[in-house]
């Protein structure tokens, strides 16, 4: 860093010179220095509150702006072009309403007019009103605290960290918000479904060290499931490689062209119907384990993806799916919608309807960007991009019809959305919006049964550390369903 100018005072820097504008010419303020490894703090956990319910942690609707600078492909097209050519989740109608509201901001003035051209540098804001899926009410219990780490026993169907439909209802934000545990490095992550011992360093130092650990293959982890069928008793490996076919979805399957893995299994016991089966990955890649285990005929017995008629008759066994994975991925997605389960996924309709298919770490199993991830960033595309890493979902809600939506915006104002702390009770009528649809839905919340897979990282062993927790009730040798 630069030292202080004269006088001990930090001298500031020069302003750039302006350009000279055409006339007509929009002037684009040049882009701003982002601090890079900001965590998430005080003033991202007070967005919203929390409020349990049957069971489910809850977060109560909120107002959040999506922001991002503009695109290259964007440069020399119109804010309305983009919007109907890459924001198709919501209709046309949904932007214009936005605007006139003010929530549609354009280097920080409101957008006026939706056929203004795009510029580099152009720096666009996008407010909407924020709905969550629910996650399981079971508390995280942190297993290890010391200047160091923080170690926890992740319970199933929370993410660990902001991605997708998630930012409140991940271990990040509930580990700052109840527990006071700010600016944690992940180490490691675990799918949003899968349970078990995750692994926080306290400063970048310790990250890195373990890090180096990971990278060099000095990190054992095991981890236990219960599986459909009687497994076999010998131990099997399993080293067929691994292609993603779905970053939305969330699905991979083995292919000759994926990535090299390895897993070891280990059968602990039988109960007649179910094994419970020691895993221990070799590599780790996206669901390599629950991959794995269908691939052998095993699928874990509530995998609400690999354990699906979808993938046909032998349920994917031996690879023999059958299907292109369009054709896959159409019979997942409808055999979850059958069911009213699609928030399972981590999905909504409207996310199925819109623009290509991403390449980043959308998918609502996982996400691997870092929690030290920029907070301005964080969730911040107005749209699904391909090159950033987080898949940007702007969460405001698909209009059906524009008469309708039009009507609503001329006849009522943006809601203060006051929100109140409280641990019990729905939504209030300061949480609903008149711009968004999603507060006219009424979804059928999951059962906490069905936000638990079974799947549990048992153990996490380094060179200097090892931190277990505690097996879980359904993998006992008696348990029983």
């Amino acid at each position: 860093e630069e030292e202080p100018g004269p006088g001990g005072k930090e001298e500031a820097a020069p302003a750039p010179k302006k350009r000279r504008l055409a006339a007509g010419e929009r002037y684009v303020p040049p882009p701003r220095k982002l601090s890079t490894g900001v965590s998430f703090g005080t003033v991202h956990f007070a967005e919203t509150s929390y409020y349990f319910e049957g069971g489910l942690r809850k977060v109560r609707p909120y107002y959040f702006d999506f922001r991002t600078y503009c695109k290259g492909r964007w440069v020399g097209r119109s804010l309305l072009h983009v919007f109907s050519t890459e924001f198709r989740a919501q209709p046309l109608a949904y932007y214009r309403a936005a605007a006139r509201a003010g929530r549609l901001r354009l280097n920080e003035e409101p957008v006026r007019d939706l056929d203004v051209v795009l510029k580099n540098n152009d720096f666009l804001r996008n407010t909407v009103h924020r709905h969550e899926p629910p996650v399981t009410a079971q508390p995280i219990q942190i297993l290890v605290e010391d200047n160091e780490m923080v170690v926890v026993d992740k319970p199933s169907s929370l993410p660990v960290h902001p991605c997708g439909r998630f930012r409140h209802n991940t271990v990040i934000f509930i580990l700052g918000k109840e527990h006071d545990l700010k600016e944690l490095h992940t180490i490691h992550r675990l799918d949003r479904m899968t349970s078990g011992v995750l692994m926080f360093a306290k400063t970048a130092e310790v990250s890195k060290r373990i890090d180096e650990q990971v990278r060099e293959r000095q990190l054992e982890k095991e981890y236990v499931c219960r599986v459909v069928g009687e497994f076999p008793e010998h131990e099997v490996v399993c080293e067929e490689p691994i292609l993603v076919v779905s970053y939305k979805v969330g699905v991979c399957r083995v292919d000759p062209k994926g990535k090299p893995c390895k897993t070891i299994f280990q059968r602990l016991s039988y109960n007649g119907k179910t094994s419970v089966v020691k895993c221990l990955p070799r590599t780790g890649r996206t669901h390599q384990i629950r991959v794995h285990l269908q691939y052998l005929g095993h699928p874990i017995v509530n995998d609400p993806i690999y354990n699906m008629e979808a993938w046909g008759p032998d349920r994917g066994k031996g690879g023999k799916i059958n299907k292109t994975d369009e054709e896959l991925l159409k019979a997942l997605v409808e055999e979850h919608r059958s069911k009213q389960s699609l928030d399972i996924l981590g999905i909504l309709e409207e996310d199925l309807n819109s623009s290509a298919e991403n390449k980043d770490c959308g998918n609502s199993s996982d996400c691997t960007k870092s929690a030290q991830a920029d907070p301005i960033n964080e969730n911040s595309c107005l749209a699904k991009d391909t090159k950033d890493l987080e898949r940007n979902d702007t969460a405001a809600c698909p209009l059906n019809s524009d008469t309708n939506l039009e009507t609503l915006e001329k006849n009522k104002e943006l809601g203060s959305c006051e929100i109140q702390d409280g641990q019990t009770g729905e939504k209030s009528s300061e949480e609903k919006d008149p711009l968004c649809v999603e507060c006219k839905i009424t979804r059928r919340d999951p059962s906490p049964k069905e936000l638990v897979m079974y799947l549990h990282a048992l153990r996490y062993k380094g060179a200097e550390f090892e931190y277990c927790s505690k097996m879980p009730e359904w993998a006992m040798e008696d348990w029983e369903e």
